[in-house]
């Protein structure tokens, strides 16, 4: 093999391993470890959120996290679900009709995440992470606080004593339930909830190198173990299995209906990753590439899927975790999934002991944080128009559902950009005697170029007498055959009342596809298209 294609395999297998040390290791098993201690409970919990047995979670901190390990570029980013994704997956599989709430994971979930690993894989052949990080961060917050209301509510009938999970079924039958579950609250249970979330909040904001979520699972399990509360009625989880996941085949009778909220979960997943990927990373470190973020996620998904997990992204508490703990690189990952793997193998009777109001807690506290006041603050001081998109896409996910709001963000986005696209740019940048000299300041393609025509033939008129005018067009890096027709049509027109058209700047790209239209060929042999501006208005004066 070539040094060269020694190289670029390094770049992209096991990337944060390049110029790894011996001593090294020791920082990043501490650090694996302690990660651990907060993405294994934490993803468990987020498991619920979906209606989904808490071993899900669990293996979820085995696959993707491993393949991540392998293919990422962030040395410090922890990757299993998060409270995002796994509410997504929930209001997916109660919209497509796919019940999951049962001993075992349905195969649809597997389908699901599936499907998003291979709409990654897609988006990364077609190189579209940079054009999926355009969404922008007034959107991205409105899901959020979408996500983190819904979920939050979705969770109180737990912290109640009830069973029922309505997550998924979004933000108004959310309030239902627990206006239902209120008449039968069971007061063991509302202790219980209570103690939880201040143990969380008081270690969160007092010691936040303590794991939380760990502290708190030991203290609900040691609870149901030493005392009778489970006859006070407090609920239990289900039990879970000792063991590694078994592979699982995907079913695909409901690939349709599954599709739209995969689409969702896959920008959601990569917007997620690529985020903490790049606020963890610091300086001096490999610059965070989206295209090898999107390779890493969509594989990881791919890889998952068949045993058991749920779609996967970075978390950032758990990366903060890994990154303060001293992780050099994805070493500390692979020694949280080898802890995942111990917890599977010889904790499934221990971990059955754990009250379903302590999961709960874990995640109204880890969701309660995606109610971003302080940025919505932020946007309205700064600018109303985006704290008004991002209000407004909250909205939409607390009526109409967390899917329909991933969808208006992404419209929204796209909206603004073709917006910023459209919007031409065209100034009469000089005059030199006779000859008036227009610059493009933007690329001109098919939605723009009409326009661009139109405000040039309004700066020449504006500006009459004019014998030539100087067409700037260096940004014009490609070209298309519209806008070539548009700016033939636009030669003609100056042509129509005495006036030259002069090209300055034609980028040797768009000029091999304008050379093959028969009016560009006549611009080149009357000598009307110049390397540069200076040189067009020097040009010859056109003929009377």
């Amino acid at each position: 093999m070539t040094t060269a294609a020694t190289s670029s395999l390094r770049r992209w297998w096991l990337p944060t391993l390049v110029g790894y040390r011996a001593s090294f290791l020791l920082n990043d098993a501490l650090a694996g470890l302690s990660a651990g201690a907060v993405v294994v409970p934490q993803a468990m919990a987020y498991a619920t959120i979906a209606n989904l047995p808490v071993q899900v979670g669990l293996y979820t901190c085995m696959v993707p996290m491993l393949v991540y390990a392998m293919l990422g570029g962030s040395r410090a980013m922890s990757v299993s679900t998060t409270s995002t994704i796994a509410t997504l997956t929930a209001t997916t599989l109660v919209s497509a009709g796919v019940a999951v709430a049962s001993d075992e994971p349905s195969r649809d979930l597997m389908t699901l995440t599936l499907l998003v690993g291979v709409l990654l894989l897609l988006a990364r052949l077609f190189k579209l992470g940079s054009l999926v990080e355009a969404i922008n961060k007034p959107t991205i917050i409105g899901i959020q606080v979408g996500v983190g209301a819904t979920v939050a509510v979705g969770q109180l009938p737990k912290l109640l004593g009830e069973t029922s999970n309505y997550s998924g079924h979004g933000f108004i039958r959310s309030l239902v339930g627990v206006a239902e579950a209120l008449p039968g609250a069971n007061p063991a249970t509302v202790v219980l909830s209570a103690v939880s979330i201040a143990v969380l909040l008081v270690l969160k904001r007092f010691a936040p190198r303590v794991p939380g979520p760990l502290i708190v699972v030991i203290g609900g399990i040691l609870l149901v173990a030493l005392t009778n509360v489970t006859d006070a009625g407090v609920e239990l989880i289900a039990e879970v299995p000792a063991g590694l996941p078994a592979v699982v085949l995907p079913s695909f009778d409901n690939v349709g209906a599954l599709l739209p909220g995969a689409l969702a979960i896959a920008v959601m997943a990569f917007l997620e990753s690529a985020a903490v990927a790049r606020g963890i990373r610091r300086a001096g470190e490999t610059q965070i590439q989206s295209n090898q973020e999107l390779l890493a996620t969509a594989v990881a998904s791919v890889a998952g899927s068949f045993f058991q997990s749920m779609p996967a992204a970075g978390g950032f508490s758990q990366s903060a975790v890994n990154q303060g703990a001293g992780a050099r690189s994805q070493v500390s990952a692979l020694v949280t999934v080898v802890l995942a793997v111990v917890v599977a193998l010889f904790l499934g009777p221990v971990l059955s002991l754990l009250p379903q109001a302590t999961l709960a807690s874990m995640v109204i506290v880890a969701v309660i944080g995606l109610i971003d006041v302080r940025g919505l603050a932020r946007l309205a001081r700064i600018n109303p128009r985006d704290f008004w998109i991002a209000l407004s896409t909250a909205v939409v996910g607390l009526v109409a559902g967390l899917l329909a709001a991933v969808a208006v963000g992404v419209i929204v986005t796209l909206a603004e950009v073709l917006h910023a696209l459209n919007k031409v740019r065209v100034a009469a940048a000089d005059r030199i005697g006779d000859v008036l000299v227009i610059t493009v300041g933007n690329p001109m393609y098919t939605a723009n170029v009409l326009e661009t025509e139109l405000a040039v033939l309004d700066a020449v008129d504006a500006a009459r007498p004019v014998a030539s005018v100087v067409l700037d067009v260096r940004r014009m890096r490609e070209t298309s055959v519209t806008v070539l027709d548009a700016l033939e049509d636009l030669d003609r027109e100056l042509a129509e009342t005495g006036v030259q058209l002069r090209l300055a700047g034609v980028p040797a790209s768009a000029a091999e596809i304008a050379g093959r239209t028969e009016w560009y060929r006549r611009v080149l042999a009357s000598g009307r298209s110049f390397a540069t501006v200076e040189d067009a208005v020097a040009g010859p004066s056109p003929s009377p």
